[in-house]
């Protein structure tokens, strides 16, 4: 058997070793409202419960204030799966979690203007 690529999670032949909705124990509905621009952060305190490995994954890519989208992104695991996991460490105090600062004028003219000038440079 070829050696996982990507930890415990990945094989390069067999690809996910563990389905999704067993990382989530089934659950698809996380208990902290996480949104995928909230930003979590572990607190340095260790989770009294005994959590999954995909939880202590989750919990190690959360040194700074990370993304949830971009957690997911790294655990190549569905957003609502990360969701879940997450919120797992928030309720035992292993993480933090920030809901994203929303802008409020999200259409600012003079964003999207830059933007659009950034997309004519790159053609």
């Amino acid at each position: 058997m070829p050696a996982p690529k990507d930890g415990p999670l990945l094989d390069d032949a067999a690809g996910r070793l563990i389905r999704p909705y067993t990382v989530s124990g089934g659950r698809t509905r996380p208990t902290a409202a996480l949104d995928l621009l909230s930003l979590v952060m572990a607190t340095g305190n260790a989770p009294l419960a005994q959590l999954g490995p995909e939880h202590s994954l989750a919990l190690g890519l959360c040194d700074g204030p990370t993304s949830v989208a971009e957690i997911s992104a790294h655990l190549r695991l569905p957003a609502v799966v990360t969701k879940v996991l997450l919120s797992d460490l928030v309720e035992c105090g292993a993480l933090t979690a920030r809901a994203p600062r929303r802008n409020d004028t999200p259409t600012d003219r003079s964003l999207l203007e830059a933007v659009l000038d950034g997309l004519r440079r790159r053609l």
